[in-house]
């Protein structure tokens, strides 16, 4: 380590929280700078006359200068330097500077600017006594009875419908079908004992809308038009008909809501009442929950939308890297259910670019965000003590069931500690939240 001593740091603000740092690195840095890049060097030199590795410091000098280390040497003290000049000017900067030597003169002091960006100042607006709308926690009549009904559909089962009903949207029919384009067939547009739920968007637009009214043992033509942006870029835009022929109708059939039915849904219960009134209670504690969540992100959200952050814009450091770490905790999500990233996005018809887009949407607020929490932070000054950090070590190792070391070697205490200040702060904001009835 080198030994840090005073860097005459000056800062001239730019635009957009960018600026020129310039400071100095003094004699004696520099000093130790040469020997520790002679020593990193001295044991690939090859001299005539002397052994590899064994030229001293001297011999090197007269024969290929000082100059000759230079580069090795900032090298090897500049991380240091930098982050003492950073600290003597009393900046909070994101993201690498752009370092620039302006006169690396013989026996110093050699002189270094620096283009930096600054994380952007906070002036916070009100953030303790905020009056923020809340969903009812209550559960209605009609919620009770979609639930119920969702419940019967769950139980549901197709049957086959009876002679001459026609087909419905929700109904499933098991069809032949050919289709043509042109009056020529296509790869991938014939198939046989096909079963198609209707409504279910499985087909190309219209496709599943044509089926609806006919019966078993039918033949319709099915005139549909290829989407423009269709996988199957032949086909794409074209007109195709398609010869279908019913082969079966199945619907489904949704068990009637009494006893029995209870009783097949939860065997804990022995009657419909007691499922209402245990649904009614798990719906309850759901909705407390999201309210509670809603009541949370509302009033973090209005305590950021009334603080003010400097600049025109938000550093493209800061966004950068709030993309980069959203979308590395996704894939690592993906990867905890065993999901290769090419798996989802094969799965989803999505892409890596269109996913990257999706969270560079949501950036921004997520960086004033974070930059106001922290602000609260330092006003209120919350430090989270050691206390706090292995209370939160114990729960994320009983959380993931492994042991408290294999916690403390996997995260950075450091982010942990920001993580526990972050939620302290959201802590604060909610605590002193007023909730009121949603208009």
């Amino acid at each position: 380590m080198v030994d840090i001593i005073k860097t005459n740091a000056a800062f001239k603000a730019g635009a957009d929280n960018k600026g020129t740092l310039s400071f100095e690195i003094p004699a004696q840095q520099i000093s130790n700078g040469i020997d520790e890049a002679f020593n990193k060097q001295k044991d690939k030199i090859n001299i005539p006359g002397f052994r590899k590795g064994h030229v001293s410091k001297d011999m090197f000098l007269a024969r290929f200068g000082e100059e000759a280390l230079y580069e090795d040497a900032l090298n090897a003290i500049l991380p240091d330097v930098y982050d003492q000049a950073v600290n003597e000017a009393d900046l909070t900067v994101v993201g690498q500077p752009q370092i620039l030597p302006d006169d690396l003169k013989k026996g110093g002091p050699w002189k270094i600017h620096a283009e930096v960006t600054l994380a952007p100042a906070v002036e916070l607006g009100d953030y303790k006594n905020l009056e923020v709308e809340k969903d009812s926690d209550q559960v209605t009549d009609e919620e009770l009875t979609a639930e119920l009904t969702r419940l019967q559909k769950g139980e549901a089962e197709l049957v086959p419908a009876k002679d001459g009903e026609a087909a419905a949207t929700g109904d499933t029919v098991v069809i032949d079908f050919d289709g043509s384009v042109d009056g020529k067939q296509f790869d991938g547009g014939k198939a046989q004992n096909f079963s198609l739920s209707l409504g279910s968007g499985q087909f190309i637009p219209g496709f599943e809308d044509q089926l609806v009214g006919h019966k078993v043992d039918e033949d319709v033509d099915v005139k549909v038009k290829f989407p423009s942006d269709y996988q199957a870029k032949d086909l794409a835009g074209k007109d195709a008909v398609f010869a279908v022929t019913i082969h079966e109708l199945k619907k489904l059939e949704t068990p009637a809501l009494d006893n029995e039915f209870a009783k097949d849904v939860d065997d804990s219960v022995s009657s419909l009442e007691e499922l209402k009134a245990k649904t009614k209670e798990k719906l309850a504690k759901d909705k407390a929950e999201k309210s509670k969540d809603a009541f949370e992100d509302a009033a973090v959200q209005k305590a950021v939308d009334a603080a003010k952050v400097s600049g025109e814009k938000l550093p493209d450091e800061l966004l950068n890297d709030d993309v980069s770490r959203q979308m590395q905790t996704f894939f690592n999500n993906l990867a905890g259910q065993g999901v290769q990233p090419e798996m989802y996005f094969k799965i989803t018809g999505s892409s890596q670019a269109q996913l990257k887009e999706q969270m560079t949407e949501g950036a921004p607020n997520r960086v004033k965000t974070n930059l106001v929490l922290e602000a609260i932070a330092r006003a209120e000054k919350i430090n989270p003590s050691d206390a706090d950090i292995n209370d939160e070590i114990k729960h994320l190792a009983a959380e993931y069931n492994i042991k408290e070391a294999e916690v403390e070697k996997s995260v950075s205490v450091g982010l942990l500690s920001h993580d526990l200040k972050i939620q302290k702060a959201v802590d604060l904001i909610v605590s002193g939240a007023k909730a009121v009835e949603k208009k």
